[in-house]
């Protein structure tokens, strides 16, 4: 897959031009460690706006089984600090580095993976949140307050976590 880190902007033109094998290449990585997601929007082309393209992978998540979306959700890593560093993808690597999560102290990554093992415990799924430009102590925030809540309003709005995290990242990879 290609990681996004390293990828130069891609026109959206040459995007709608891409074959199967090369639109799930460029965008596999997009939606973490699912490239299914590629594959099942390549058949939309052309889009019109990054925006769109966007949409339609995010139409392609929506439409999965729960099953799926819930084997979907579980494929995100954790909230790294240091104690999961190696697990998470470069790209959620770089992501959690712009908001901290790789510099806490020892004592702060061990607060944190006891309280992302309690929401995993409680939703069955890794907690998930678009770190970008936000502080620690935000995320922090975010965990206490969603760790809590009922599953069902919590899965919907990790799906939506997700709609932002991959909103960005696609606007890294593709340009209008």
């Amino acid at each position: 897959m290609t990681d996004i880190a390293s990828a130069a902007p891609y026109r959206l033109a040459a995007v709608n031009e891409l074959d199967a094998a090369g639109f799930a290449e460029l965008l596999g990585g997009v939606f973490e460690n699912s490239p299914w997601v590629a594959d099942g929007a390549w058949a939309a082309r052309p889009f019109a706006s990054v925006e769109e393209l966007h949409g339609r992978m995010m139409d392609v998540v929506l439409a999965a089984t729960r099953e799926r979306q819930v084997a979907f959700l579980n494929a995100h890593p954790e909230l790294a600090g240091r104690a999961h560093r190696s697990e998470v993808t470069r790209n959620s690597d770089e992501e959690q580095a712009d908001a901290g999560l790789n510099s806490l102290s020892a004592t702060d990554s061990a607060h944190l993976a006891e309280l992302t093992g309690a929401y995993r415990a409680r939703h069955g799924y890794p907690f998930i949140l678009a770190v970008r430009g936000l502080t620690t102590a935000d995320i922090l925030e975010q965990l206490a307050d969603r760790a809590g809540r009922e599953t069902a309003a919590e899965f919907e709005t990790a799906l939506g976590e997700i709609a932002k995290i991959t909103r960005m990242r696609l606007a890294r990879l593709v340009v209008d």
